[in-house]
Formats: structure tokens, C-alpha cells, sequence
């Protein structure tokens, strides 16, 4: 009986391993011409990237957002703690943009009072 329960217990933790997708690289979204569109990636996407791949994207969403607001400077940790809040949500909503995501948590920050503006 221990046997058939162990052979269980084994089959169950083979299937949650590979029931967890390998990441995807981010050149995976890459167009014909070399580009990435990023106003339509998802959190799907963004939720099942390399880590690495998740900091430069977010890092490139941080300068677009900041060139928008005509801003030049970085706030380091608040712009790693917003990508650690994205990529969260985008874990549990990813079938929106990466860009909601990150209006929705910019916008919780603020109300929180954790964003300080320069």
C-alpha cells in the first residue's frame, strides 16, 4: 500500500512539474524587422519571460513612462518594487497588457502614497 501511494505521490509531482511551462525567451516576440510591439505584449508574456527579460522590459517601460512625464530621473527602488507588483498581477490577470498592469500599480502606489514624484 506504501508503494502505490509513494508511485502516486510521484506521479502527481511529475505532472505539477511539467505542467509549469519552461520560459520563453523575449526574443520569441520579436517581429520581422527586429522589433517588439510593446504596447501589445500580455502579462502572459511577461509572467513566463526569463527574469532577465522581465528587467528589461520593465526597465524599458520605466523610460518610456518617465519620457512621457518629461521626467530624468530614476528612482531605483521604487521602479524594481513596481516591476516586483506587475509582474505579480500578471500572474493572476494575464490576459490584459503589460501596460495596464503597470497603470493599475502605478496608480495603486500613488494612493498608497508610496510614489514620490521629482
Amino acid at each position: 500500500m506504501k508503494k502505490i501511494a509513494l508511485l502516486g505521490c510521484a506521479a502527481v509531482l511529475s505532472a505539477i512539474g511539467l505542467a509549469k511551462a519552461d520560459p520563453v525567451d523575449l526574443s520569441a516576440y520579436v517581429d520581422a524587422n527586429g522589433f517588439i510591439d510593446v504596447q501589445a505584449l500580455t502579462c502572459a508574456q511577461l509572467a513566463n519571460t526569463y527574469q532577465s527579460d522581465a528587467n528589461v522590459l520593465m526597465a524599458w517601460y520605466s523610460g518610456w513612462y518617465n519620457g512621457l512625464g518629461h521626467k530624468h530621473y530614476m528612482d531605483y527602488k521604487k521602479g524594481r518594487e513596481l516591476e516586483h507588483l506587475v509582474i505579480e498581477y500578471c500572474k493572476v490577470h494575464q490576459d490584459e497588457s503589460i501596460i495596464h498592469a503597470i497603470a493599475v500599480n502605478l496608480h495603486d502606489m500613488r494612493v498608497e502614497g508610496m510614489m514620490q514624484e521629482k
